[in-house]
């Protein structure tokens, strides 16, 4: 962790990892400093990339994509250039919310948001598989999420 980061950046972190809708007002006066000190904190943790984006968080049953699904991935070839073709690609897919590059059995995983199982054999058969580079998918169909989007711990 940075040594430019004392205990209440620290502090004013944590509030705002866990309600983003703080106002400057209120995050001041529960970290006791004053209004334009706050800010100007709040300002340099994102201008120094602690803080990289602040957004909702929507409930995917509301907006029709309830079936959450994690697919594994694995490409034809495991060179460099094989990853970035296939990464330029998967970047495009707005269905994909989650993919890393993951050492063992797979090379990615994917975390994907669809309305239902037909949504996702539409896209596994029509989009997934026709993916640079991709000579298998493993596809687990999530049927609980226990914990998701956690707060970082620091």
């Amino acid at each position: 962790m940075s040594s430019r980061l004392d205990r209440v950046d620290l502090k004013i972190l944590r509030l705002l990892q866990n309600n983003g809708r703080l106002s400057n007002a209120e995050l001041a006066e529960t970290v006791a400093i004053s209004p334009a000190t706050c800010h100007r904190r709040t300002q340099r943790l994102f201008e120094d990339g602690f803080i990289a984006a602040v957004r909702a968080m929507v409930a995917p049953k509301k907006v029709a994509k309830g079936t959450l699904v994690m697919v594994g991935v694995v490409l034809d070839r495991s060179t460099p250039e094989s990853f970035a073709i296939f990464e330029q690609a998967i970047a495009k897919l707005k269905f994909v919310l989650d993919c890393h590059l993951v050492a063992g059995d797979f090379d990615y995983f994917l975390k994907i948001r669809v309305g239902d199982m037909e949504d996702f054999n539409r896209i596994h058969g029509e989009q997934l598989i026709a993916l640079p580079g991709v000579r298998q998918t493993r596809t687990f169909f999530v049927m609980k999420e226990v914990v998701d989007n956690a707060p970082l711990e620091f």
